[in-house]
C-alpha cells in the first residue's frame, strides 16, 4: 500500500512544498510496530555529546504548504500495519498500552459501546439511499460502529483487526470484494490512520459501482481546530500516535478530487464522541461516471 518509508510528498495532494518539524514517535506505537522501547540516558554511559534524560524514537511532522495537511514522516509498510491492528484493543492491545499509557483500559471499556452520533450520520446518508442498503464497513473493526445496523439488506466488514464480529455483521475478504455489490460503503474513522490514504481510496473504488454511495469520515483533530490560522502545524505538532495524518477540508477536497471521486455532501460534524465534544469532517462521494 505504500511505497515511500519517509515521505517527500503529500499524502492528499502530492504536492512537495512541506514543511517538516522534528518530533517522537510515542513509545506504544513504537514497541507495537517496531518493538522499539524508551531508554534513559545516564551518566554511566560516558557519552560526552548526548544530554541525560530520557530519549524515545524520532521521527518528523511534515505539513502540505499547499492543502494543509499535517501528517507522520514514516510510513508504516503492510506488515507494520498488521503488528500495530492485527487484534486491535483486545486484552493483550489493552494490557501493552496501558503499561504505556496508564488509563487507557477505562477509556477503551468505555469504546466498547455503540457511538451515540450515529443516528445522525445515518440521517445524514439516508437521504442518498433508494432504500436499506447492501452495506460494505471498510476498516469496520468488530462492527460495532457501522451505520444501519438492523435496518440494512446486508451488513460486511472488511478489516485487518482479526476480531469477532457483532451479530448480524459478515467478514468479507479480497476475493468477496471482487463479487459483492454494495450500496454504501462506509469508510470511519480509518483514512487518520493509514499510511496511503490514496491507494486506500483507490483499493475501495475497485469494490464501487457507479451507484454506490462512499460515506467517509475523519476526525477534526484538536490540534488542528485549536491552531485554526497557524501557518506552520508542523512546527507544534511533538508527538505521532496511532493517528498519523491530520485533515483539513482543504486537504480532504483535494484528496477526493485527486482519487476521481464526485464529491456529493460535505460537513463537519460536532458532537459528543464517547463522553467528549468533538468535530468530524464528514463526506458522502460517488465515482466520477
Amino acid at each position: 500500500m505504500v511505497n515511500e518509508r519517509i515521505a517527500s510528498r503529500c499524502i492528499c495532494c502530492d504536492g512537495d512544498r512541506l514543511r517538516k518539524s522534528p518530533a517522537i514517535l510515542m513509545p506504544f506505537v513504537a514497541k507495537r510496530v517496531f518493538d522499539w522501547e524508551p531508554v534513559e540516558i545516564t551518566e554511566a554511559w560516558g557519552m560526552k555529546t548526548l544530554r541525560l534524560g530520557m530519549a524515545y524514537p524520532l521521527c518528523n511532522s511534515l505539513q502540505c504548504r499547499d492543502c494543509g495537511a499535517l501528517f507522520l514522516d514514516i510510513r508504516f509498510s503492510d506488515a507494520e500495519m498488521s503488528r500495530l491492528y492485527t487484534g486491535y484493543r483486545d486484552a493483550e492491545y489493552t494490557a501493552l498500552r496501558e503499561r504505556f499509557e496508564p488509563g487507557y483500559a477505562a477509556l477503551n471499556t468505555a469504546l466498547a459501546e455503540r457511538a451515540a452520533y450515529l443516528p445522525e450520520v445515518e440521517a445524514m446518508i439516508a437521504p442518498h439511499l433508494s432504500g436499506p442498503p447492501h452495506a460494505l464497513d471498510w476498516g469496520g473493526d468488530t462492527g460495532l460502529n457501522t451505520p444501519f445496523r438492523g435496518a440494512a439488506a446486508s451488513l460486511s466488514v472488511h478489516d485487518i483487526s482479526g476480531l469477532t464480529l457483532v451479530e448480524g455483521v459478515a467478514a468479507v475478504d479480497r476475493e468477496g470484494l471482487a463479487r459483492a455489490r454494495f450500496d454504501l460503503v462506509v469508510c470511519s474513522n480509518v483514512l487518520e490512520h493509514v499510511p496511503a490514504p490514496a491507494a486506500l481510496l483507490d483499493d475501495i473504488a475497485e469494490a464501487m459501482s457507479p451507484e454506490t454511495l462512499l460515506y467517509l469520515e475523519v476526525p477534526h483533530e484538536a490540534y488542528v481546530i485549536q491552531n485554526a490560522g497557524v501557518e506552520d502545524l508542523a512546527a507544534g505538532k511533538k508527538y505521532w500516535h496511532e493517528h498519523v495524518n491530520f485533515f483539513t477540508e482543504t486537504s480532504l477536497r483535494a484528496l477526493i478530487a485527486r482519487q476521481g471521486l464526485t464529491l456529493v455532501h460535505f460537513e463537519i460534524l460536532e458532537t459528543e464522541i464517547y463522553g467528549r465534544t468533538g468535530q468530524l469532517f464528514c463526506m458522502l462521494c460517488r465515482a466520477q461516471t
